[in-house]
């Protein structure tokens, strides 16, 4: 969001911008794309702004009013309008009439929205910036109206709601400067009221006031104030943690800060604003736009009181699509804190089980469990998982009484200043809700394998499911409970600290789409393919998720030439292909089938020409071959055993093989010679 001025030779667009405005009909979108971001031309500022408020061609408000300064607050509004003309360089013999304007304008706007003037609220400055564009009365008048309506939020006073929800942001972002400003019971109202209520004018020169409000107005988002709020709040964090001064004097600093801003400030301040505001959850603002505007449906109780709030709340279907989107997004990982039994019962696939109750039972393996949370996070965004998020979303069961302990881990992680911290708004409740809601039925539409449930140990399965063969059991909400990849959440009380696993991530059963940059994995993500189910036993996991970090694993593997390999007098087939991993990720891989097993060696990409030997599965241990109907060239390979009780899957393997029939009928040749070998 670049402001700059115009450099000595540079009328950059501003020929294109006067032409745009000059044809009439010009809208905002236009504005933007010739503006981008920069500075106004003082001479078409006022044109522009007209427009950005929508208040081109409205007509004179004030026309049919009798003219009439008689409210009880008139000698204050007499009063502050004075003052207020004082503090502009308006030539004195154009004084008397502007008075007359400016007090017509807060009279009028009193007593049309049956509003109790008070000094207080510091929109009379508004004025001070639309003052300098010249307008006519009823221009004034409008555009006044239309900032009031549209960017001033609802109860903006002492204990206000809009900053309550300040406090969530700044929270969200600079915990440590929070709670330091909540231990000196600054409210964010007692320094920031007349930042927001007045948009900066209150404190900042008129020139400084005009660049934000260009880049504000073109925005034509009224949140975006809050980031611009933080911005001003954080630059000045150094020296509120330094705090040697009193609390008032404290307040004082802070309530003036924006004074110190200069036009050159004004760049950084949009840019800055912008990256929080990119780390920001949408539901910051879906949840709260009831602030803004005169919509009468805005006007019912909000029931959930922002000042109770222990952080930012997120709506369930912003957590099911966050992780979906590409790009630079927020991205969440999920912790689900409800009981193990319930976790098992039923939770998001993506979720991260962390047990609130051990937190006063067992603070050790409390400790343990933290570290392990953070550390599965740390690789869940590393691997590129759907599951991965720097944003921690705290999951309950939207139960209070039961959510008590997750308030209480939820503390813990503020306590420590995490940054990034929320709390999924209603629980699990909530969410199975809106599966309900949305309908989900089957896999098909990406919404299917929502829900995974455990059940038993790691080896018992109690439906297993992938894209071809949806059978999850419903929970009589219509949603499918499903298992896709077992998940180690049942903690046997009997088994010491040491020997329990702690439950780890799991990639959901969804479209993976992502875009990695060369450096963060090895393999490319394949698009549109839906993971199957998996059993993962631990060392599976790891060598499933594997970077830099952790070649570990990849020292117990057999390093192989491949050439030599194919060349081998057993290997009857050899195909060149892709592995695929649950989590979308490609490695280039080589099939070769032998008489009796099929072996997958993995091309090491620093090692030209050598691979190690990924897997070697028994011909006669595969159970399922599948393909997708829209991906035929995606092959998924079941190992197991066949027994009296029905097919144990042990290990899935899938793979992207060109020309894949040719393939397949080879394997499934060579496999059906095994069986009948076997039987005779």
């Amino acid at each position: 969001q670049a402001m700059k001025d115009k450099g000595p030779g540079g009328c950059w667009q501003e020929k294109d911008l006067a032409e745009a405005l000059e044809e009439g009909g010009c809208d905002l979108e236009t504005v933007r794309n010739i503006v981008q971001g920069r500075r106004l031309p003082a001479d078409l500022r006022a044109k522009v702004w007209k427009i950005a408020l929508n208040v081109v061609g409205k007509g004179d408000s004030l026309a049919s009013w009798d003219g009439c300064l008689d409210l009880p607050e008139q000698s204050i509004i007499h009063k502050d309008c004075q003052e207020l003309i004082d503090q502009l360089s308006v030539p004195e013999e154009e004084k008397s009439v502007l008075l007359l304007d400016i007090e017509s304008i807060i009279t009028f706007y009193c007593k049309s929205r049956n509003v109790k003037y008070s000094s207080f609220l510091g929109w009379i400055h508004l004025l001070k910036p639309l003052v300098h564009l010249q307008l006519p009365r009823s221009d004034l008048y409008n555009c006044f109206y239309a900032i009031m309506n549209k960017f001033i939020p609802r109860d903006c006073f002492l204990k206000g709601r809009p900053f309550h929800l300040f406090r969530l942001l700044l929270q969200y972002h600079e915990p440590e400067l929070c709670s330091f400003l909540d231990t000196k019971k600054m409210t964010p109202d007692s320094y920031a009221l007349n930042w927001l209520g007045s948009l900066f004018s209150y404190y900042c020169s008129a020139e400084v006031t005009q660049a934000i409000w260009d880049g504000y107005l073109q925005q034509a988002d009224p949140f975006f104030i809050y980031f611009l709020m933080l911005i001003i709040l954080v630059n000045a964090k150094d020296v509120i943690l330094a705090q040697e001064t009193d609390k008032e004097e404290m307040i004082k600093f802070l309530e003036t800060s924006p004074a110190n801003l200069d036009l050159e400030d004004i760049e950084d301040l949009f840019s800055l604003a912008q990256y929080y505001c990119s780390k920001t959850p949408a539901s910051f603002r879906k949840d709260n736009h009831t602030l803004f505007g005169s919509s009468l449906l805005g006007l019912k109780d909000d029931d959930t009181d922002l000042s109770q709030a222990l952080c930012l709340a997120i709506s369930v279907s912003e957590i099911l699509q966050a992780n979906q989107q590409q790009g630079e997004g927020v991205r969440f990982f999920v912790v689900d804190c409800r009981p193990a039994e319930q976790y098992n019962a039923g939770h998001l696939s993506t979720a991260f089980h962390l047990d609130s109750d051990l937190m006063l039972q067992n603070p050790s393996e409390f400790a343990q469990s933290v570290k392990s949370l953070l550390e599965a996070q740390k690789q869940s965004i590393e691997s590129g998982s759907i599951a991965g998020g720097e944003h921690l979303c705290f999951m309950g069961s939207g139960r209070e009484e039961e959510d008590m302990y997750m308030n209480m881990v939820l503390a813990h992680f503020l306590q420590k200043n995490k940054e990034y911290v929320s709390i999924a708004k209603g629980g699990f409740m909530a969410l199975q809700q809106h599966l309900a809601d949305i309908n989900v039925e089957g896999p098909e539409n990406g919404y299917g394998h929502w829900i995974a449930s455990t059940s038993g140990s790691r080896s018992s399965i109690n439906s297993s499911v992938d894209g071809d063969s949806p059978n999850g059991s419903g929970d009589g909400k219509g949603v499918k409970s499903l298992v896709n990849k077992m998940t180690v959440a049942l903690k046997t009380k009997s088994v010491n600290v040491k020997e329990k696993v702690i439950s780890f991530i799991e990639n959901t059963s969804t479209p993976v789409d992502r875009h990695i940059s060369s450096s963060d994995r090895v393999g490319k993500p394949y698009r549109g393919v839906k993971p199957v189910f998996s059993i993962g036993d631990e060392e599976e996991y790891d060598t499933d998720e594997i970077d830099s970090s952790s070649m570990s694993d990849d020292d117990r593997k057999e390093v192989v030439n491949i050439q030599t390999w194919i060349n081998k007098p057993d290997v009857k087939y050899n195909f060149p292909c892709n592995e695929v991993k649950e989590n979308g990720h490609m490695f280039p891989s080589h099939l070769l089938v032998t008489a009796t097993h099929m072996y997958c060696l993995r091309e090491i990409p620093s090692r030209k020409g050598l691979a190690y030997i990924q897997s070697r599965q028994a011909l006669n241990s595969v159970v399922k071959i599948t393909s997708k109907k829209k991906h035929p060239e995606l092959i998924t390979f079941k190992y197991g055993n066949s027994n009296t009780s029905g097919i144990e899957i042990l290990a899935v393997e899938r793979y992207l093989i060109p020309n894949a029939g040719d393939a397949t009928k080879a394997i499934k040749q060579q496999i059906m010679k095994v069986l009948d070998a076997l039987e005779s």
